[in-house]
């Protein structure tokens, strides 16, 4: 959770249908049976003030100076979290996702270790029906010759940034949150709404207000 957001200011600490935007997700993952820890990693004071204040049981990890840049990867940044508190299995979400629900990681928590080692890694995605494009005018998932409704389209899946779940082995191995043989876990498009411009910061207080029969 940075403290400067480049495209929507100040976002992770901006009121978002009544409260910080922090706050939702950790009140989704205090709410996981599965999770037993939830460390924070940041540079924000006013996420720090707010997690001692409200989230007393969250771990929270300062971002070292030589973390903070934009262009820093970052499995970097989770490969020195994991050495703040060891454990076999991570799960990285964001302050972002406001919308995840606590059942949707429950669910996919169980998925993944039901099917690990066989899968060594899983990520959430959004499922895509449309017809899609190149910027070289390539058709990349129809035949346009053929006009195929979009519900009969084979679908894609779009990497949605909600959650990776990995283990630690395998990211000091590779240096990546994604294993060999990943598993992915589709979640319903609203759910999986991601803050990275300002109208989507404008769209997700709106269903979350609606969820809360605030709207």
């Amino acid at each position: 959770m940075r403290h400067h957001s480049q495209r929507v200011p100040g976002k992770n600490y901006r009121p978002l249908a009544g409260k910080p935007l922090y706050q939702h997700i950790l009140e989704t993952l205090s709410a996981v049976p599965e999770v037993t820890s939830i460390m924070v990693d940041t540079d924000s004071e006013p996420v720090m003030a707010g997690l001692r204040e409200n989230f007393p049981q969250v771990k929270i990890i300062q971002r070292p100076e030589h973390l903070r840049a934009p262009e820093i990867p970052m499995n970097e940044i989770l490969a020195y979290d994991m050495a703040q508190l060891e454990a076999d299995f991570y799960l990285q979400t964001h302050s972002t996702n406001p919308l995840l629900k606590a059942e949707t990681i429950s669910g996919a928590i169980q998925k993944f270790l039901a099917a690990y080692p066989a899968f060594d890694s899983m990520f959430s995605v959004t499922r895509l029906q449309t017809r899609l494009w190149d910027s070289l005018t390539r058709a990349l998932n129809h035949n346009p010759a053929i006009l195929l409704q979009t519900q009969d389209l084979p679908p894609v899946y779009e990497e949605n940034s909600c959650f990776y779940l990995f283990t630690r082995q395998n990211l000091l191995a590779r240096r990546n949150r994604m294993g060999e043989r990943p598993l992915m876990f589709e979640i319903p498009r609203l759910e999986a709404v991601d803050i990275d411009e300002e109208a989507d910061f404008e769209i997700a207080d709106l269903l979350m207000r609606r969820r809360l029969g605030l709207a």
